[in-house]
């Protein structure tokens, strides 16, 4: 008779579990629950990834702990205090964000972002004054290669010879090429003496990119650049040669191509302003012409 009332009283738990498992079907994985919110496990689990389980089991408390305060406190608050001015500012953000949202989208879909080059030209013109290098750039190589590297000599000449022969489009069809061979010269040693090389003839590097690169500090690279065109540095192990075709010291203006991105912002940002001005006149007319808007 007990046996059977044991298994009677475990059958109900079993269907009283069921029919709560039935109705939060929809909530595996939950932890917590404060009238109808829920915490996850994957909530705690991204918050203690790679904790002790004494120092989860803390943090978990912690976070749940706080989360259930802050919505006990809220429905205190809706339960008790009804402040109209409240009711309001909620409102504005809310269609503040509404229409943040809807401006950007119609500037994502509507607004051209083709900016011509006679534009850049003009806005580089008209704003030069606001080009200025806060430190030096420039354009070449660099190759790095072992303190004892054989015939450096000759990859020293070859490296000056680059400025003068880089490719170019002019040359006739078939006839040699100088420029070629100085660059498959370069580019046979470096293959086989080189620890490392960077091409940069056709982008701008600045001294605070190639510093990580280079045993010198900012000051000395920068003096050095000003009468020079090939920077030799050696440490214990290795000599690193700095070839430049082209530069720009610091404090003289961007080169137009080097300030292009910057430009672009501008006009892209006067252009968004204009065009949601319009915009808004836009829909505004419409919805006064459909009878959108009455007077009265």
């Amino acid at each position: 008779m007990r046996r059977s009332s044991i298994i009677v009283t475990l059958l109900g738990c079993f269907l009283l579990c069921g029919c709560h498992a039935l109705e939060r079907k929809h909530q595996v994985g939950a932890v917590a629950e404060v009238h109808g919110q829920y915490v996850y496990r994957s909530t705690l689990d991204s918050l203690t990834l790679g904790l002790s389980p004494e120092d989860s089991a803390r943090v978990a408390q912690q976070y749940i702990s706080q989360w259930a305060k802050d919505i006990l406190m809220y429905e205190g608050a809706m339960s008790n205090v009804h402040n109209a001015e409240i009711e309001r500012l909620v409102a504005d953000y809310r269609r503040t964000l509404y229409v943040h949202a809807y401006e950007e989208y119609l500037v994502d879909k509507r607004m051209p972002k083709d900016i011509n080059d006679s534009t850049i030209a003009q806005y580089y013109n008209l704003l030069s004054d606001r080009f200025q290098l806060n430190e030096s750039i420039m354009k070449g190589l660099l190759v790095i290669v072992p303190v004892d590297a054989p015939k450096i000599k000759d990859l020293r000449k070859w490296l000056t010879q680059v400025p003068a022969v880089l490719p170019s489009d002019e040359s006739e069809e078939g006839a040699p090429n100088e420029s070629n061979e100085v660059m498959d010269n370069i580019e046979k040693y470096v293959y086989q003496n080189a620890s490392g090389y960077e091409l940069f003839t056709d982008k701008w590097r600045t001294t605070s990119e190639l510093l990580a690169q280079l045993p010198i500090e900012r000051a000395d690279l920068e003096n050095q650049l000003k009468s020079k065109n090939q920077i030799e540095l050696s440490d214990s192990l290795k000599t690193y040669i700095l070839q430049i075709t082209e530069k720009h010291k610091r404090g003289e203006a961007m080169p137009i191509d080097y300030a292009r991105p910057d430009i672009e912002k501008i006009i892209l940002t006067t252009r968004q302003v204009d065009f949601l001005q319009a915009e808004r006149e836009r829909i505004y007319e419409e919805a006064v012409e459909e009878q959108k808007v009455i007077f009265y």
